[in-house]
């Protein structure tokens, strides 16, 4: 039975390109297919109805009909703008580092979207809603680990598997998680974190939201945690990430 000429997802734009004289590239995360590419015919052109509905963060509906190589998109509804995303440069920030872990650890085809999805869309809501940006990003970044299958270790040692005791610990990228003193002493590769910043690890990866709003490290225990998980990503990818680079140019 060959497959329907068209079909219709629900999905967030990551991102776009030029493509060939007027069209654009889009790379979308939807809720049914996961990560899919498409092109919109005439999107750059200045009287074009859909440029609107494609810019980035954006979550809408879309029709789409096969094409020779790529889907086509032929209707374009628009959900949820996130216009506070777009009228404040270090909430841009923010979004373009949510939307680019996403782009850079799917592919076409990869089935069980539905978790990834709901979470990119709970954050860019709540960043565009005034969220304090380090929860909203630390819960996202934790609970994103887990839906990818990257699931850290944090209360038990990755290496003996013993208990984690209240002193400070290492974290490994390479055993997946945070290694006792005994083990993570002198050990390459593994970065020493305290234990506050591991209690507010722990805290996310177990928590709702609502509980996780609760909150309140202070600056450095929110500085280290944010390094520490930006390192945990460059290892998991293989290379950098350029959203955070963007960001600290913003914030100087």
């Amino acid at each position: 039975m060959s497959e329907a000429r068209s079909f219709r997802l629900e999905a967030v734009v990551l991102r776009h390109a030029d493509w060939g004289e007027a069209d654009r590239l889009l790379n979308l995360y939807s809720r049914e297919r996961g990560k899919v590419r498409a092109v919109a015919k005439g999107a750059r052109r200045i009287r074009s109805r859909k440029a609107g509905h494609l810019e980035p963060f954006t979550r809408l509906v879309l029709q789409l009909a096969r094409g020779r190589d790529l889907p086509i998109v032929t209707q374009a509804d628009t959900l949820e703008a996130y216009l506070p995303l777009r009228e404040d440069l270090l909430l841009t920030g923010y979004a373009a580092y949510v939307v680019e872990l996403v782009d850079r650890f799917t592919y076409e085809g990869e089935s069980e979207s539905y978790p990834i999805y709901r979470l990119l869309v709970e954050t860019l809501g709540r960043l565009a809603a005034g969220a304090d940006p380090w929860t909203a990003l630390r819960y996202y970044e934790i609970h994103l680990l887990d839906a990818l299958g990257f699931r850290p270790q944090l209360f038990e040692c990755a290496n003996c598997q013993a208990g984690i005791e209240a002193v400070d610990q290492f974290f490994s990228p390479a055993a997946g998680g945070v290694l006792c003193p005994r083990c993570g002493t002198g050990l390459p590769g593994a970065w020493p974190i305290s234990m506050d910043a591991l209690r507010y690890l722990r805290h996310f990866q177990r928590s709702a939201y609502a509980a996780a709003q609760r909150a309140q490290p202070a600056p450095g225990i929110r500085a280290e945690t944010e390094t520490l998980m930006q390192k945990y990503f460059t290892y998991l990818l293989e290379r950098e990430l350029n959203s955070p680079g963007f960001l600290k140019q913003i914030k100087r």
